[in-house]
């Protein structure tokens, strides 16, 4: 299940013309490294390995929504955060790769 969605991520950035080269290039390489931290939490803490790819892909959906409603994107990007906070310690690169990808999910249509 967690290596479907971040398939799904990474078909999304690839396909969605709402995305530019430039952030699809970062995006994707973002979404290498989240690959490695979310497997190396995945092996003891499967449900928030799983819980932090679903708000990514969640958050990337807000991002390049037609239409984007203000308040489900920063819901989406808030919660992709709390999903990944509690490893803050353990897995600092986890923490700086989801602020991240929110930074570039953030820039997308403007």
């Amino acid at each position: 299940m967690l290596n479907d969605t971040l398939k799904r991520i990474e078909k999304e950035i690839r396909e969605n013309s709402a995305i530019n080269a430039a952030q699809r290039e970062e995006l994707l390489g973002l979404i290498d490294k989240l690959k490695k931290e979310v497997s190396a939490i995945g092996e003891t803490h499967g449900e928030d390995a799983r819980s932090i790819a679903r708000f990514t892909e969640a958050s990337l959906q807000e991002a390049v929504r037609v239409t984007r409603n203000p308040e489900l994107f920063k819901h989406a990007l808030e919660g992709m955060s709390l999903s990944a906070r509690r490893f803050e310690v353990s897995h600092p690169k986890l923490t700086g790769v989801i602020n991240n990808i929110g930074r570039v999910l953030w820039g997308i249509g403007i």
